[in-house]
């Protein structure tokens, strides 16, 4: 038991890192809002079967993440740290398999490198704190690619491999219920490849497909077939234009070259950087590869995860729909060969990665002022101001990291060292995110939320004139009703015209004849409306203007405060 003590130390560490800091930021748009709206409407309908943002279907994407939200909402209360406590979640149990399975392949010690690499790499743990369905879809991804590896190993028993196995096809599909095809289209394609380069045929014998495709149809096929039977018109927009024209063309105005991608892999796995060289030998050596026992060629675990992982870089790449979180699948195969580097990597060659971290810490400090001089996407100067002391404090954080490494290294050892670096790189990246509250909190609207509860009744009309706000109709516990711009809800405004209004004429008669309402719009919107019907300010900010068509309570004090604080930044 005492030495299980620092390991479980460690863990406690980075438990209450990973978990406890998922409420410490208001939600940001468009994503994080977005998705924590529709599972709070799926919880308050009732109905988990079509899906509904701001009261319109929406067919974008499954429901498996939606679901896990809802379910996070019913048990805790709806708030900010359960709307990302499913991406938590899936990061987590991404970081555990790919463990597990490094660990059963490569070794205890490289199981263990695998779980401080995964971890502290910026692209996995910032995403386990961004309510997005990439982390979801990864963490079943990782799911996937650990059973492969685990049933294929060659100590494993028929029982075993069959049970690895199944669980690798139901991840499968839970994959597919949280982002569609590219859930069984991805493994399929890393398999392809892998036995092209391998020859080895033999595999697609052990994967147990007749069992293993009933089930994934089990987890994944009950809901397209619910929701089509409801919804018709689910079947071609779900599968032709999310799908095939989303991949193939530009319909979604998400456009990158072709090294889209390079920079932001680069970026997230900067701490672990100098393990490349590491990572490629453990492939190039057969790392893990036990001597053939048959005529078939050994299963080398290796050369899997890398394939796993440059398939799903090369196929998001072509792509002509990219986003960042695309390539997020491709970081617990990068975790695995980056503990298997690392377990195996020299003293000299680790000292050379903890001072060049050391020395991109010094530069990141010394640029970090740049921040300060931001003005971009209509964010006001003043909260990049803000934000660029939590920036300094990040590349600090990561300065004392690498010195923090080299004095554990000298008196620990190279365990310690690493388990030093991974912690306090997450810390860094972790104060880095947390920081962005500077920006977010201000954007995310919260600041109006009361003020506008305090006038927005139940049942009430809340337009969202020419702008789909994606965060104030979650803390209002309300949704929109869009005016005269659709913005991506324009499928399911299509689909019930009669729940939107397609013209500000029609808004303005609404708001002078029809019932009670507030309306959420841009200043300069604001300046052009209300020179033509009377409104009545509730809140503003440098984004929005909330307004009602009554006069309210307290509304004198509001025209104080808002005529008395400073103007826009």
């Amino acid at each position: 038991m005492p030495a299980l003590a620092p390991a479980l130390v460690v863990l406690a560490a980075f438990a209450l890192l990973w978990f406890g800091t998922l409420g410490m930021r208001h939600l940001l748009g468009p994503d994080e809002g977005r998705y924590a709206e529709i599972a709070r409407e799926m919880l308050t309908s009732g109905d988990w079967v079509t899906i509904r943002y701001d009261g319109l279907k929406y067919f974008e994407k499954p429901p498996f993440h939606m679901w896990m939200t809802a379910v996070s909402y019913a048990l805790f209360g709806i708030g900010d740290w359960q709307a990302r406590l499913c991406v938590a979640l899936a990061g987590a149990a991404g970081l555990a398999v790919s463990m597990l399975a490094a660990s059963r392949w490569f070794g205890a010690r490289a199981g263990l490198m695998s779980g401080l690499v995964l971890a502290s790499a910026p692209m996995w743990n910032i995403a386990a704190h961004f309510n997005t369905l990439d982390m979801t879809l990864a963490g079943a991804m990782a799911c996937i690619l650990a059973s492969l590896l685990l049933a294929q190993h060659p100590a494993a028993t028929p029982a075993t491999r069959r049970r690895w196995m199944l669980a690798c096809w139901a991840a499968m599909g839970v994959a597919v219920l949280t982002k569609g095809l590219v859930g069984v289209a991805l493994p399929g394609l890393v398999l392809v490849l892998y036995t092209a380069v391998t020859r080895d045929l033999a595999l697609w014998r052990r994967l147990h497909a007749p069992a293993g495709i009933a089930l994934m149809l089990l987890v994944a096929v009950p809901w397209y077939w619910l929701v089509a039977r409801r919804n018709p018109e689910f079947l071609r927009f779900f599968f032709i234009h999310e799908h095939w024209q989303r991949y193939t063309s530009t319909v979604h105005a998400r456009t990158g070259a072709p090294w889209y991608f390079v920079p932001l892999l680069v970026g997230g796995f900067l701490p672990w950087l100098g393990l490349l060289p590491g990572m490629v030998r453990a492939v190039m050596q057969r790392a893990g590869v036990a001597p053939a026992a048959g005529p078939n060629p050994p299963f080398q675990p290796a050369l899997m995860a890398a394939v796993w992982a440059l398939a799903i870089f090369g196929f998001f790449s072509l792509s002509g729909s990219k986003l960042p979180g695309y390539i997020l699948p491709m970081f617990p195969a990068l975790g695995i060969l980056g503990g298997v580097a690392l377990a195996h990597a020299g003293e000299r060659a680790w000292t050379r990665q903890v001072r060049a971290m050391l020395g991109l810490g010094v530069i990141g400090l010394l640029a970090s002022p740049v921040v300060a001089t931001l003005d971009a996407n209509h964010t006001p100067n003043a909260l990049y101001r803000n934000y660029a002391i939590w920036v300094a404090l990040a590349f600090a954080l990561v300065m004392a990291s690498a010195a923090a490494a080299l004095w554990l290294l000298r008196r620990h050892g190279r365990m310690a060292s690493a388990a030093g670096y991974a912690f306090g790189m997450l810390l860094a990246f972790s104060t880095a995110l947390l920081g962005h509250e500077a920006i977010g909190g201000p954007a995310s609207g919260i600041d109006l939320a009361a003020p506008i509860e305090r006038v927005l009744r139940p049942g009430m009309p809340l337009y969202g004139v020419g702008m789909l706000d994606h965060t104030l109709p979650f803390y209002l516990r309300h949704p929109l009703t869009m005016v005269a711009q659709t913005d991506e809800l324009a499928f399911g405004a299509e689909q019930e015209p009669h729940k939107w209004l397609p013209t500000v004429d029609a808004f303005v008669d609404a708001w002078q004849h029809g019932p009670r309402a507030v309306a959420l719009m841009s200043p300069q919107t604001y300046a052009e409306l209300s020179a033509r019907v009377p409104m009545h300010v509730i809140a503003r900010d440098w984004r929005r203007v909330a307004v009602s068509n009554f006069a309210f309570a307290g509304e004198l004090t509001a025209r104080r405060l808002v005529s008395d604080s400073p103007a826009p930044l």
